[in-house]
């Protein structure tokens, strides 16, 4: 009897356990777009993509995406509850399809994520999404293991440091440039970008980067640090359209770091 009641309890704790997380992955999902106030107008974007964590634009011409962008929590930051799976599948979300691992093969370029797999490792089901080639660009390694991966690292660390941030990044996507890939023709771009922004939308803090895709090993990513509207200008597209103009105006031509340097 004893025993029967444990298991019975056991049972109990599961299922709250799983409604409880079941719950926080939908409201991690809503927050991903209703709350970023980055993202530009979903409207204008060919393929609008909802994961769990993370929303994208994918380029059906590039066969990547023109942006990813994702609400990155203190909580998400400190959980580390999975591994990483190392386990890159064709985006099923994408209707055109996305790339496909096999495109990267034996062509000198990394496997780059967008939406970094060390920001999605508190839930198995966002690891594994964090793997889908939509949000995947081509990255020489040097690139990708060195000044784009300190990067990243330092945005976890301000999302502790802030209690959340949010995050938008991609590849600088334009006519002519190299591919790489036989089933799929996927560009290689020449250069990144990534603006990092408080979540409070009253008085949002913002930061921009735009950093070549090359070996930057002596190099901080701060000496790359831009305008928002440098960003604008070089990829064409318009973020924080649901500010107001004035503080949209004001955001995107700061470039101000002391506040994250501080």
């Amino acid at each position: 009897m004893r025993i029967k009641i444990i298991l019975i309890l056991l049972a109990v704790a599961l299922v709250l356990f799983a409604f409880v997380f079941n719950k926080q992955l939908t409201n991690t999902q809503t927050n991903t777009v209703a709350t970023n106030f980055i993202v530009p107008d979903e409207k204008q974007c060919q393929q609008f993509v909802t994961h769990t964590a993370y929303c994208l634009c994918y380029s059906e011409a590039h066969e990547q995406a023109n942006w990813v962008s994702y609400l990155l929590t203190k909580d998400m930051c400190e959980t580390n509850a999975v591994e990483r799976v190392d386990k890159f599948i064709a985006d099923p979300l994408v209707k055109t399809k996305s790339a496909e691992h096999t495109d990267y093969k034996n062509s000198g370029y990394d496997r780059g994520h967008l939406c970094p797999a060390g920001d999605m490792n508190y839930s198995m089901q966002t690891m594994q999404e964090s793997f889908y080639m939509s949000n995947i660009s081509p990255q020489l390694h040097a690139f990708n293991a060195g000044i784009w991966e300190r990067l990243e690292n330092k945005v976890r660390k301000w999302a502790i440091k802030h209690g959340q941030v949010n995050v938008i990044c991609g590849p600088v996507l334009t006519s002519g440039l190299p591919t790489i890939g036989t089933k799929n023709k996927v560009a290689v771009p020449q250069y990144f970008y990534k603006i990092i922004c408080t979540a409070d939308s009253t008085s949002p803090q913002a930061i921009a980067f735009i950093i070549e895709n090359k070996d930057w090993d002596k190099k901080s990513f701060f000496d790359f640090v831009v305008t928002i509207d440098s960003v604008e200008k070089i990829t064409g597209l318009n973020f924080f359209e649901k500010l107001s103009n004035k503080k949209e105006e004001e955001l995107e031509s700061e470039l101000e770091t002391g506040f994250w340097k501080n």
